[in-house]
C-alpha cells in the first residue's frame, strides 16, 4: 500500500537549494507550500521554478500551494528590538504613535484594534504567550493592564480573546500576490483568517480574474483560524475546495483545550462534504532544532491520521529547521504506521446514503466493489479530479490511482487522501484508454497477472462530470 496521507512541506532558507529540495521530495513531500508572509513576489516566482523543475527531475507529481499573509494584525517595532514586560506594569498599544516603542508603550500596523476592543477585553500577543487586559480606549491608544509578562519584540501578532478584530481577510497585498501565484500557475491558493463563506467568494472572483490570462482556476483552501469562521464552518466549506485546520492562532483565540475536538470536528465535515483539508501548525516543533520527534509530536500526527486528514503539514520544520529531510521522513513513517491500524467502515459509511449523481454513484459503487472483492486498485479515468475525489473521502485500504490528461487536475490530485495521481494521453477510445491504464499499473508493478482491478471512466471520453462507466477486470 503507498501512503494515504499527504505531506505539505513550507519552503524557505533551509530547504530553497535543489539539492535539498529533492531530498525532500524523495522523503515523502506531496505538496510544497509558500509563504507569502515571507519575502518577495520574485522569490516565489523562483521557488515555483524550482519546485516544478525538480518535480520533473524526479519524475513526480508534486502541487504548489501559495499561502497568503492576511491582515497584519500585529505590533509595530521597538527602539531596543524588544522590551520586557512585567506583570502587573501598564503598556499602551497606540495606532498613531510613530517613533519606535518602549517599556511605555508600542506602535500598532493594525490601526483599527482601538475601535475593535473595549475595557475588559483580553488581548493576546506572541502566540498568546502574553497577555494583556483592555483598562480604557482613549482615542487611538489602547491603555491596557499586563496580566501575564515576558519578552515582546518587533512585528508580533495580537489575538483578541472569543474573537472580535474586524480586519477585511483579504488586503491589498494578498489582491497583489494571488496575481503573482497565477502567473506561475499554483495549484491551491490558501486565504488566511477567513470569517464568512463571503471572504472565500471574494477570493474565487479574484483567483478567477487572476487566472484568466492562463485560464487557471487554482482550488482554494480556507485557513480556520478565527473564533468567529468556527459557526460560518459549513457555509466556508460550501464556499471553498477544502480547509486547513489552522491550530496556531485558532488555539490563541479559543483556548488550547477547544482545539482538538475542533480539529476532529473539522476534519470530519470536510470528509463528509467532499472538501479536502489539511492539518497543521507545530506538528513536528521539535524537530527545528532536535533530529527526532518528541512522542507527544508523533501522537500528535498519527491522530491526525486517524481522524482521516487529507494532509499534515510542516512549516518552520522545513523552512528554516535544522532537519528538514528527516522531518518529512519521521512524519511519513509516522502516518503510514497509523494508517496500518485504521478501522475500515465502508458498509457504515454507505448506510442510508443517497447519491443523486450518476458520476458520484459510479464512484461510490466501484469504492464498495473493489473493498468486498478484495481488488488490489481502483483506477479513476478523470478530466477534473471529481471521482478520485469523492472515493478519497472514504477510508479504503486499496489504493486509488487518479489518471488524467489535465495537469491541473493531477497535480491537485496530489493532496487527496489515498489517491496516486498518474499522467496518461488524452484518448477518445474507451477500450485504449481502459488498456493503456491497466498497462501502465502493470508497469509499475501495482498490479500483476491475475490481480483484478476496478476502473471508471465516462462515455464520450473527455467530458469532466461524465464518468458513468464501472468495470471490474483481471490482469491475463
Amino acid at each position: 500500500m503507498p501512503r494515504a496521507t499527504k505531506i505539505v512541506a513550507t519552503l524557505g532558507p533551509a530547504s530553497s537549494t535543489p539539492e535539498v529540495l529533492e531530498r525532500m521530495l524523495r522523503a515523502g513531500v506531496d505538496v510544497v507550500r509558500l509563504n507569502f508572509s515571507h519575502g518577495k513576489a520574485q522569490d516565489h516566482i523562483e521557488r515555483a521554478q524550482l519546485v516544478r523543475e525538480a518535480a520533473q527531475r524526479l519524475g513526480k507529481v508534486v502541487a504548489i500551494m501559495a499561502d497568503l499573509q492576511g491582515p497584519k494584525i500585529r505590533v509595530g517595532k521597538f527602539a531596543e528590538g524588544k522590551v520586557m514586560l512585567e506583570n502587573g506594569q501598564s503598556f499602551v498599544l497606540d495606532a498613531s504613535r510613530a517613533e519606535p516603542g518602549d517599556l511605555q508603550g508600542v506602535g500598532l500596523d493594525y490601526k483599527e484594534l482601538p475601535r475593535d476592543v473595549r475595557p475588559g477585553d483580553v488581548l493576546l500577543l506572541n502566540d498568546g504567550l502574553i497577555v494583556l487586559t483592555v483598562d480604557a480606549v482613549r482615542g487611538e491608544a489602547v491603555h491596557t493592564t499586563v496580566k501575564v509578562g515576558g519578552e515582546l519584540s518587533n512585528n508580533k501578532g495580537i489575538n483578541k480573546q472569543g474573537g472580535g478584530l474586524t480586519a477585511p481577510a483579504l488586503t491589498a497585498k494578498d489582491m497583489e500576490d494571488i496575481k503573482t501565484a497565477a502567473s506561475f500557475q499554483c495549484d491551491f491558493i490558501a486565504v488566511s483568517f477567513p470569517k464568512n463563506a463571503t471572504d472565500m467568494e471574494m477570493a474565487r472572483q479574484l483567483t478567477t480574474v487572476a487566472g484568466e490570462p492562463w485560464r487557471h482556476r487554482p482550488a482554494l483552501i480556507a485557513k480556520i483560524e478565527r473564533t468567529e469562521a468556527i459557526p460560518n464552518l459549513e457555509a466556508i466549506l460550501k464556499a471553498s475546495d477544502g480547509i486547513m485546520v489552522a491550530r496556531g492562532d485558532l488555539a490563541v483565540e479559543v483556548g488550547n483545550a477547544a482545539v482538538p475536538a475542533l480539529q476532529k470536528r473539522m476534519i470530519k465535515m470536510a470528509r463528509e462534504m467532499d472538501k479536502v483539508v489539511i492539518t497543521a501548525t507545530q506538528m513536528m516543533e521539535s524537530m527545528i532544532v532536535n533530529p527526532v520527534p518528541t512522542r507527544a509530536e508523533v501522537s500528535d500526527v498519527a491522530n491526525a491520521v486517524l481522524d482521516g486528514t487529507d494532509a499534515v503539514m510542516l512549516s518552520a520544520e522545513t523552512a528554516a529547521g535544522k532537519y528538514p529531510v528527516e522531518t518529512v521522513e519521521q512524519m511519513a513513517a509516522i502516518a503510514m504506521a497509523a494508517e496500518a491500524a485504521e478501522d475500515v467502515t465502508l458498509d457504515a459509511d454507505f448506510t442510508n446514503k443517497h447519491f443523486g449523481r450518476i458520476d458520484q454513484s459510479i464512484a461510490m459503487g466501484a469504492l464498495f466493489t473493489a473493498y468486498h472483492l478484495g481488488c488490489k486498485a481502483i483506477i479513476a479515468l478523470t478530466e477534473s479530479g471529481s471521482t478520485a475525489l469523492w472515493m478519497s473521502r472514504h477510508k479504503i485500504h486499496v489504493p486509488i490511482y487518479g489518471m488524467t490528461a489535465q495537469a491541473i487536475s493531477l497535480r491537485k490530485m496530489a493532496l487527496f487522501r489515498n489517491v496516486s495521481p498518474l499522467l496518461i494521453p488524452g484518448y477518445r477510445d474507451r477500450d485504449e484508454a481502459l488498456k493503456e491504464a491497466e498497462a501502465l499499473l502493470v508497469e509499475q508493478g501495482v498490479l500483476r497477472s491475475g490481480d483484478t482491478y476496478a476502473i471508471t471512466c465516462g462515455e464520450p471520453m473527455g467530458h469532466p462530470g461524465g464518468t458513468n462507466m464501472l468495470k471490474v477486470c483481471r490482469v491475463a
